[in-house]
């Protein structure tokens, strides 16, 4: 399941957003601002997108059941690549189809102060929604630098909204300086050509969270300071010959699933190796609670070597 940190992120972002995307179609339709109309769609899909994640972090909490073993948390990385599809589908599309519709008959904007007035209260809220995200993905950031922390997150939600909101600021820069430049050398094409920024601007945005989302999809495993703690409880335990395997899997934000395979002593007793595994057990989630299921197989280092030379043959 996603962390407080991520609904609070997220309520934040879809409260300001649902005002912004309100007062930017007024202000594109009173004035005819191709830009304006641009940045109300954009806040009009990251709303849809806030709505998605809250859906997904729903969605994620439910109780494992038959159908599902392991329970949904993947339910919110799925959701969180259909953010990105629909930033790209929607946002980028429509302001990009809406730009380039302009550059052909560019029209001069009416009553720009009105667009100025929003997009100034635009900068506002979205400057307090990405402080609110800022500040909650810096509380589990640690040492890391924002771009690797933001890669090693496991919490999609919480940096999902990051990116949207600077995308977001971004964006209302790149409408203000095309607004001000047209009204000031005349020029109406380029609030086409700000729509057609703007585009990009969200495209780019869409890929690299469709770009990070894949990997959750597809599987990552725990990150290397969790796998090293885990080898050094193995390490400590007595009894055990070899190390055959150790995998992890982040079945969702603070859910992972480890299965180790361990060559065990000869000299042991069944009893004495099940409660050797007992031990590994509850020491590896004492240490790491998000180890919500441990699976450990006793098999012999030659059986493994053989099955994994098998495997990699097939």
């Amino acid at each position: 399941m996603s962390s407080p940190s991520s609904l609070k992120a997220v309520l934040a972002a879809l409260i300001g957003n649902s005002l912004i995307a309100v007062t930017k179609f007024f202000a594109a339709f009173y004035t005819g601002s191709s830009a304006m109309f641009s940045e109300a769609v954009h806040s009009c899909v990251d709303s849809g997108n806030q709505l998605l994640l809250l859906y997904g972090i729903k969605r994620s909490q439910k109780p494992a059941d038959k159908s599902h073993p392991f329970g949904y948390g993947k339910e919110l990385y799925f959701w969180r690549f259909v953010v990105a599809v629909m930033i790209f589908g929607l946002g980028s599309g429509i302001s990009f189809y809406e730009g380039f519709h302009k550059l052909s008959n560019p029209e001069p904007i009416t009553n720009a102060f009105v667009n100025y007035i929003v997009l100034g209260f635009a900068v506002i809220f979205e400057s307090w929604t990405c402080w609110v995200a800022a500040t909650e993905f810096k509380k589990s950031k640690g040492s890391f630098g924002w771009l690797q922390a933001i890669h090693r997150s496991k919490d999609p939600a919480l940096f999902t909204v990051l990116f949207e909101d600077t995308a977001a600021l971004l964006g209302l820069l790149v409408a203000l300086v095309a607004l001000a430049l047209s009204e000031i050398y005349a020029l109406p094409i380029l609030d086409a050509v700000a729509s057609i920024i703007i585009s990009f601007i969200l495209a780019i945005t869409a890929i690299f969270l469709a770009f990070e989302c894949k990997g959750l999809l597809t599987g990552e495993s725990a990150s290397d300071e969790v796998l090293e703690g885990i080898n050094n409880i193995i390490g400590e335990s007595l009894g055990i010959y070899h190390v055959n395997e150790v995998l992890t899997l982040h079945l969702g934000p603070n859910d992972v699933l480890l299965n180790i395979s361990l060559d065990f002593a000869d000299n042991l007793s069944s009893s004495e190796v099940e409660e050797s595994i007992s031990n590994l057990e509850s020491k590896i989630k004492t240490m790491f609670p998000d180890i919500r299921r441990v699976f450990i197989e006793a098999q012999s280092w030659g059986a493994h070597r053989i099955e994994s030379t098998r495997q990699k043959n097939n």
